[in-house]
């Protein structure tokens, strides 16, 4: 049976004092145990003692840390798990700790935080008008503190944290017409970027951009993304097609005269035979050009998928060929959209399918 008591000191006079912190007295495997509950509130003190008898019962084992990591210490777990993982969003997630979580939670136990502070956490992001999709980044960084935390033997288990709902997802779509507009107002260094997008469906700014010559085999007839370098850690192969061949090829021209000026440019899409970084500022004056502001480049990926779709590549294929690993986001950005549905609308009226005007008349209207 365990129990809560005031450890006292020795004053100079002699006499003995009690402290205001109290702790507990409870046995593991025959040995009593005393632990400090770092509190002043008996009924603190209580749950905790009741806690720790649970988990005896139970034999869960009890380490000295457990249940006492502070918030601080799991963000610097988080980061440390981030690093070791080579995690391309690290920033990200220290500028999420630094300006939402440390300011909500600092100081804290993580035992101590409940769900409830949870839900005044993210009611208050909701007031400072945070998107359900930032805040759920946030909450995932929080969820993956406490899942370490369990990991390493310094909590029991993690409270419930509930997801917002999302309704983000984008459905911009180029047409030819749009994507020729777009394409034509860019420099002429970036025209090959998004003509290349637009047929592979391949992200720019990590799969297309860092693209090297190593990559591009012309006797087999098609480009390659090593394993590891793109978002889902499995590589990809896109086949030519005849207008990625001629795209290519231009680009091999080009890579060719700067090899005989003796310049070696191992990228396939460059500035002057430096790789280009970014290039948002020319993307948006481009937009606004072919009076289609506020289109962004991930549209390239809702683009390319739709395209597969209508030539009726495959859904497998379709997927190895874009880097979607899994149907439920193939699904996501196999949008349906008017152009595809007025398609099937002509095919009908066109006798496709039996029980139109059309096909009625072929059999005599029987």
């Amino acid at each position: 049976m365990g129990s809560i008591y005031h450890r006292k000191v020795k004053q100079a006079d002699g006499t003995w004092k009690a402290l205001p912190t109290l702790w507990l007295k409870y046995y593991q495997n025959g040995r009593a145990v005393r632990e400090s509950t770092e509190s002043t509130k008996e009924t603190v003190a209580r749950r905790m003692l009741r806690a720790r008898e649970g988990d005896v019962e139970h034999g869960i084992p009890i380490t000295p840390k457990m249940g006492r990591v502070t918030f601080e210490d799991a963000a610097k777990d988080l980061v440390n798990d981030y690093q070791m993982n080579n995690r391309k969003t690290l920033t990200h997630a220290k500028r999420r700790l630094k300006l939402h979580l440390e300011p909500a939670f600092r100081g804290r136990r993580l035992a101590n935080i409940t769900p409830s502070d949870v839900r005044a956490f993210v009611v208050a992001r909701q007031g400072a008008k945070a998107s359900n999709a930032e805040i759920n980044r946030e909450l995932a960084l929080l969820k993956r503190m406490f899942t370490l935390a369990v990991q390493g033997g310094k909590l029991h288990a993690r409270p419930h944290i509930a997801m917002l709902r999302e309704d983000n997802v984008r459905r911009g779509f180029f047409e030819p017409d749009q994507f020729a507009a777009v394409r034509d107002a860019l420099p002429a260094e970036l025209r090959p970027v998004v003509g290349f997008a637009y047929r592979t469906g391949w992200r720019i700014a990590s799969e297309v951009l860092p693209l090297e010559w190593r990559q591009v085999d012309f006797a087999a007839g098609e480009v390659r993304l090593d394993a590891g370098k793109t978002k889902n850690r499995e590589g990809r192969v896109f086949p030519f097609t005849a207008e990625l061949r001629m795209l290519l090829q231009a680009q091999r021209d080009d890579h060719d005269r700067l090899k005989k000026a003796g310049r070696i440019v191992p990228y396939v899409f460059h500035r002057d035979g430096k790789r280009i970084r970014s290039f948002r500022g020319a993307w948006t004056s481009a937009c606004t050009t072919a009076a289609l502001p506020g289109r962004i480049l991930h549209d390239f990926r809702r683009t390319a998928v739709r395209n597969l779709e209508r030539v009726g590549v495959s859904r497998s294929a379709a997927m190895a060929m874009v880097g979607h690993k899994t149907e439920a986001i193939y699904r996501r950005y196999a949008i349906v959209d008017a152009a595809t549905l007025r398609e099937a609308a002509a095919k009908i009226d066109a006798g496709t399918f039996p029980g139109t005007a059309q096909a009625q008349g072929a059999h005599g209207g029987k």
